[in-house]
């Protein structure tokens, strides 16, 4: 990379923190120094080393350029980053959108192609204090995201041609805490369907069971253009390890809450965040996740292998074989592909409705309302929504074709 050429970005970890790198090469966005942003992750100490793997690795591919780096690891991490030779200047992760952040620190302007599904980040940090996450310690405490601000970044968006939002944030509905007048997350949510164009359509990014208030669950189960999907934070489906983890729900709650969506709004689909191995887990522990997770009826499972993280609680309980960790994650894992397929499955000759990502020749690729992912034989552009049958799929993704009475 030369003096004139885009600021690189390079981003870790969550969602969240991919919006947010975007954000930073903005930032860093006038003519001057080359520069690489960098937004590191914390979550696992796996997370940690890719973080500073990738800190060298641009630093080798990349001699000249000036590398900023922020992000959770540089909370929690400082001392070990610090000491990198890598890094010209180091953020703080509160302060990583704040232009004067960045002063000195310059490159060509580069925005990324905006993406039809595109997220929009309203919340930041976490009051909560599971046992197993170092995430508070490196986004600080909950924070809500102005609506009138959010909402002016949504007409951005779909003005550079976005056709879906996607809300996100750390701990996505605990959004309101800390405002005053009884804020939730329903609110922004209902502001944003009235602002925005009625083509454009709104998804969650993760959800909190314990959080899902009634003005949400309505939203969520009657409002055509609110996806009908949830990405669930359940961690583990035994009690027992529920209350080690310090979690807020019982197996029975996330029961209850996954019947109600699908009963209230059948095509309802579900994710979830499950961590194998968690220290105490036993065989009889980890199957009761087994169970829980095909009777929840979950379609897309987010697999952690437990890693412990210096200066949390779980970190100090009695930890379990690497090897069983392994063992079970891998279990866990090939349980989340034949739940996919299963999911597939019930919907192979049903008619659906598609948001058009990305084309491949004379493919496009796609997502139904309810995150599942569709390849549709037929010509088109990223953006268009269509209707499309489906034929079969991969174990993976639909298959399908375009509806002849659709365009």
């Amino acid at each position: 990379m030369n003096a004139h050429s885009a600021a690189t970005q390079v981003s870790l970890g969550c969602r969240l923190n991919a919006y947010e790198t975007d954000r930073m090469a903005e930032l860093a966005g006038t003519e001057g120094t080359a520069v690489v942003v960098i937004n590191t992750c914390a979550v696992t100490n796996e997370a940690v080393r890719q973080s500073r793997q990738a800190i060298r690795r641009a630093r080798k591919d990349h001699p000249e350029a000036k590398l900023i780096v922020s992000g959770c690891a540089v909370e929690t991490d400082r001392d070990r980053l610090a000491a990198m030779p890598e890094i010209d200047h180091l953020i703080p992760n509160a302060d990583k959108l704040k232009p004067e952040s960045y002063a000195g620190a310059t490159a060509p302007l580069s925005r990324s192609p905006q993406p039809v599904r595109a997220p929009l980040a309203i919340q930041n940090g976490c009051d909560h204090s599971c046992t197993f996450c170092i995430i508070p310690q490196g986004r600080g405490r909950a924070q809500s995201r102005p609506i009138a601000e959010a909402v002016a970044e949504a007409h951005a968006l779909v003005a550079a041609g976005a056709r879906e939002i996607v809300l996100t944030g750390v701990d996505l509905t605990s959004y309101g805490d800390d405002l005053e007048g009884g804020v939730t997350l329903a609110d922004p949510i209902e502001v944003l369907l009235t602002s925005l164009p009625a083509a454009i359509t709104l998804r969650l990014s993760s959800l909190d069971g314990a959080e899902v208030d009634d003005r949400l669950f309505r939203l969520l189960t009657e409002e055509d253009r609110v996806a009908p999907y949830a990405h669930l934070s359940l961690q583990a489906g035994h009690d027992l390890t529920l209350k080690r983890m310090k979690r807020r729900h019982l197996t029975a709650d996330a029961i209850d809450l996954t019947d109600r969506l699908r009963t209230a709004r059948p095509d309802f689909a579900f994710g979830a965040d499950l961590i194998a191995g968690f220290p105490t887990e036993t065989e009889e522990m980890f199957a009761a996740s087994l169970d829980h997770a095909a009777r929840c009826g979950l379609a897309f499972l987010h697999v952690f292998p437990f890693s412990p993280r210096v200066g949390t609680p779980a970190a100090r309980m009695p930890q379990i074989d690497r090897a069983v960790v392994k063992d079970r994650a891998k279990r866990l894992r090939a349980l989340g592909d034949d739940l996919l397929a299963a999911h597939l499955d019930r919907l192979i000759g049903q008619r659906v409705a598609v948001l058009i990502e990305q084309t491949s020749g004379t493919h496009l690729i796609g997502r139904l309302p309810n995150f599942t992912e569709i390849e549709v034989e037929a010509e088109g552009q990223a953006g268009e929504r269509i209707m499309a049958h489906v034929t079969g799929h991969t174990g993976r993704r639909l298959m399908g074709r375009k509806d002849a009475d659709h365009g």
